[in-house]
């Protein structure tokens, strides 16, 4: 499990940092809002645990903007906070669970667990990145909201995109999925379809990046890097 920690106190960072690497959970630590969503800008993870009170913000408002690109990674406040109201707002603003401090690791490790199995098996054939959506049995896919018109190659080349995206979908990946469905499909089915992606994501905040000779990335269109590489 991937996770993400925003939170500032730098001896619960480091403790929790040390105790999930014994489990196994891989953990990015951010101290503020503004590393929190760099860090998310360079990739997607299992869960987020979110403090409040932040040396550059409020916590509940940026859990506000992550919900209106990402309705699917759990997050769980993890605050000071302890007011029947402040729980209330906190979970009406996006949180999937609310933990009080002083709390219990075992607890928190726990209720962790819980939401990691809930998302697991709420995702499904769902998959997301940035503001994409992708719904398999449903066989739709959204950038902001906004259905995309795509054949059903299309789809499942968007589908193999986001489910791996930043990381990288080998061109052979590509050209032999597509061949599964259809014998006739050749060498350059990847590009073609690729080329028709660039056209309907463009404006959606993701690019397809060609590496030349191994692939595509989708990635965010955030970055530097990302404008300056579209293939």
């Amino acid at each position: 499990m991937r996770m993400l920690l925003v939170e500032d106190d730098d001896v619960i960072a480091r403790e929790l940092w040390l105790r999930w690497q014994r489990s196994n959970w891989v953990a990015e630590i951010a101290g503020t809002l503004s590393a929190g969503s760099a860090a998310l800008a360079q990739g997607s993870f299992d869960l987020i645990v979110l403090d409040l009170g932040l040396p550059d913000g409020d916590g509940l408002a940026w859990l506000g903007q992550l919900r209106e690109r990402d309705r699917q990674t759990p997050v769980l406040v993890l605050t000071a906070r302890d007011r029947v109201s402040d729980r209330v707002h906190g979970l009406r603003t996006g949180a999937d669970d609310y933990l009080v401090k002083p709390f219990a690791v075992d607890e928190l490790d726990a209720r962790i667990e819980v939401l990691a199995r809930r998302a697991q098996l709420a995702r499904g054939d769902l998959a997301a990145f940035g503001a994409l959506s992708w719904l398999g049995q449903e066989g739709c896919a959204y950038a902001a909201g906004k259905r995309l018109e795509l054949s059903p190659r299309e789809f499942e080349v968007l589908g193999m995109l986001i489910r791996r995206a930043p990381r990288l979908v080998p061109k052979r990946v590509l050209i032999d999925a597509l061949a599964e469905r259809n014998l006739e499909v050749g060498d350059s089915a990847a590009e073609v379809y690729v080329s028709r992606l660039r056209r309907k994501l463009a404006g959606s905040g993701t690019v397809i990046r060609t590496l030349r000779g191994f692939g595509y990335v989708l990635e965010l269109e955030d970055g530097e890097v990302a404008k300056k590489d579209r293939g």
